[in-house]
């Protein structure tokens, strides 16, 4: 099937548009970054019947058994399966480490039972979100002045949410207000299910209604930091609207493997001092863990001796 053609409509977060893609879009790119932290891309080149197809796989495997999603393990803290838990009871997941690894698909293929079609489906998926991923990353460089393939090699991680809601736990929160702790994602969020908050520069929450056919890109701790300060790094949380499962599919491109997240020399100057010091994402990925400081305020223990103006 052909291109997916997404027409713009209003959206509360930027949108950017990747079929007419030019000059002028940097611009527009890089102010979604450092006023948003997040923002929706439409004509992406996915597949409808690719994205239909790899949710209706996502909900057969959340329908797994417990004993068969436990054995989803993790890799790294917090990549395998999450049973509901006291803090987030309405939450489960299941994960992989690295979506741009045959290896580890081929792992997490076999822990779930996956039949061979639904392998062929989460391969397709992961192939198409991690060359995005990639050419998002390359994009995002070029709107800041800096070469166009720095984040290649770097983990991308994969995660499939569902949410139990119930007449019950409308009202309540499905997630708490977190920022992602790596450098971009990438959601396929539930096309009828909305709950999706992000938090304005003002501190004020506003709702991310679904929009079938786009995704939804946020920044996380580690683009903040790489970009010493200039991207903002976006709190957001789900809310219960309504007594459904509502179903998503995110992708975190993380931060360099086996090197040190650190702002390029060509973002730091006299007016712009650098704001943290280098630090490697799974040692600071075990700061947010053990602090339990989940919505960016982690970084401040990585921060240098410089005043620090949030975003």
């Amino acid at each position: 099937m052909g291109e997916l053609q997404v027409e713009i409509n209003t959206s509360i977060v930027p949108v950017i548009d990747l079929r007419y893609f030019g000059d002028s879009d940097y611009d527009k790119l890089r102010e979604a970054c450092e006023e948003w932290g997040c923002f929706r891309i439409v004509n992406h080149g996915m597949s409808p019947n690719l994205m239909a197809e790899m949710k209706e796989t996502v909900r057969c495997l959340l329908d797994r058994p417990m004993e068969i999603k436990r054995r989803n393990v993790d890799a790294i803290a917090g990549s395998g399966y999450m049973a509901p838990s006291a803090i987030n009871p309405l939450y489960e997941a299941l994960g992989l480490y690295d979506l741009g690894s045959p290896e580890a698909l081929s792992s997490f293929c076999d822990q779930l039972d996956a039949s061979p079609h639904q392998r062929e489906i989460i391969e397709k998926y992961a192939g198409a979100v991690h060359e995005l991923a990639m050419d998002i990353g390359r994009k995002l460089a070029k709107s800041i002045g800096l070469d166009s393939d720095l984040f290649k090699g770097w983990p991308c991680q994969f995660r499939i949410n569902k949410y139990n809601f119930t007449p019950k736990s409308i009202g309540s929160s499905g997630v708490q207000i977190h920022t992602d702790s790596g450098f971009l994602t990438i959601l396929q969020d539930d096309e009828n299910v909305g709950g999706l908050e992000v938090m304005d520069k003002n501190g004020e929450f506003l709702a991310v209604d679904p929009w079938p056919g786009s995704l939804l890109l946020n920044l996380g701790d580690v683009a903040k930091a790489w970009s010493n300060g200039r991207f903002c790094n976006v709190k957001h949380r789900v809310q219960c609207k309504e007594a459904s499962i509502r179903v998503s599919i995110a992708s975190f491109l993380l931060g360099p493997k086996g090197e040190e997240v650190e702002a390029p020399s060509e973002l730091v100057d006299d007016e712009h001092p650098r704001l943290y010091v280098p630090f490697s994402y799974e040692d600071y990925r075990k700061i947010r863990l053990s602090t339990k400081l989940q919505a960016g305020e982690a970084l401040e223990l990585v921060r240098a001796r410089v005043s620090l103006n949030s975003c």
